[in-house]
């Protein structure tokens, strides 16, 4: 029986990927039974270690996943509506009539129109999302800095609405989901990351995935290189920073065999009832931190290629790193890679990024994985 994973295109495609300009990253293909992992470039430029297959990571995003599974497990036990307000649980970090109109539902699809709090919290940032009057000087400012969640949540509140609660298309924030992280913690009696533990991270059985107490990765993991828009060159290492800026919405460690082993438990209806699966896949047009409108669900998003099936995952950014993990709707395919460089695209005159060769590649891996 001929292997359904061409080993060969799959080295040559992460290869290219490192090519064009990623100094290291590593990826897990899953077909069935048969397992392909690989590995290109460097994890420290400096001194030339290798990036290799098991390395721990950063996988920003893809965390929001969890912190859905999270939430509607206690929706299944009746201590969460998904279409209740979310003033019935916070009301004193959603006031008024606001609380009463943003529902559990539009902060796990990203309807609530609340705005992101990130521009707020990193100062540097403020003109966010116009890129060209960006700087990454807190970046730098903020590599040690313990943010309080309320006050992160406090200033995507109060800044100016991203839309009306359940309007379409609604406006990725993580603001949101900081606030099902508090919505957790009321309703469970624990900390969302012990929650999160015990309930997602070790029912899937990953063994080397974690949401971190401190800012280092812990075992083999790579350095983080961030470019924003080609303002810091060379690309500076941000591997150590306290993640409490995006805490149980963004700060998970893990490695692309756990991502694997995750969503293919997630979409078998292992983690959550197979009718919180169905909630989870009801997707609605939300416009992406990138800018794209995109389909987007409870913590999950689809990808399709023409005439292909449809794949269910997320991906995810920190501060120089990356990673995406995609799932086939059967659970026959997947996918996960994780890359050690961030916003590598320069901006035009008129302050959007332009392409870079490592778009391609990356775009080329991902056919070459999911689609063989």
């Amino acid at each position: 029986m001929k292997n359904p994973l061409d080993s060969a295109a799959l080295e040559a495609a992460v290869e290219n990927v490192h090519r064009a300009g990623m100094p290291g990253l590593f990826a897990e293909v899953r077909d069935g039974d048969e397992v392909w992992r690989g590995a290109a470039g460097v994890a420290d430029v400096a001194t030339g270690r290798p990036v290799t297959a098991d390395m721990r990571h950063r996988v920003g995003s893809i965390t929001k996943t969890f912190t859905a599974a999270a939430v509607l497990q206690q929706v299944e036990r009746g201590r969460i509506g998904l279409d209740a307000p979310i003033g019935r649980y916070l009301p004193r970090l959603v006031p008024g009539e606001r609380g009463d109109a943003i529902t559990v539902r539009m902060l796990l699809n990203h309807t609530s129109g609340l705005a992101e709090y990130l521009p707020y919290a990193y100062p540097s940032l403020k003109a966010y999302p116009d890129l060209a009057q960006t700087r990454p000087d807190s970046l730098d400012d903020h590599r040690f800095t313990r943010f309080d969640p309320v006050e992160l949540i406090g200033m995507g509140v109060t800044a100016p609405a991203a839309g009306a609660p359940g309007g379409t298309p609604g406006l990725y924030s993580n603001t949101n989901y900081l606030l099902l992280v508090e919505l957790l913690e009321h309703v469970t009696g624990t900390t969302a990351e012990r929650y999160i533990t015990r309930n997602v991270i070790e029912r899937a059985g990953l063994r080397d995935t974690e949401l971190p107490d401190g800012p280092h990765v812990d075992g083999p993991h790579s350095r983080l290189y961030e470019a924003w828009f080609g303002m810091i060159e060379p690309p500076r290492d941000y591997s150590v920073f306290d993640m409490s800026w995006v805490g149980p919405s963004a700060s998970l460690i893990s490695t692309v065999s756990d991502l694997n082993r995750f969503y293919a438990l997630l979409l078998a209806g292992e983690i959550v009832d197979p009718s919180s699966l169905a909630q989870m896949r009801r997707t609605v047009p939300v416009i992406s931190q990138e800018g794209r409108t995109i389909e987007y669900g409870l913590g999950l998003h689809p990808m399709e290629g023409p005439g292909q099936g449809t794949f269910w995952g997320h991906g995810g950014t920190v501060w120089g790193g990356g990673a995406l993990a995609m799932t086939r709707a059967d659970g026959g395919r997947q996918l996960a890679v994780a890359v050690n460089l961030q916003r590598w695209n320069t901006l035009d005159s008129s302050g959007r990024p332009q392409p870079h060769p490592l778009d391609e590649a990356l775009a080329a891996l991902y056919r070459v994985a999911m689609y063989g």
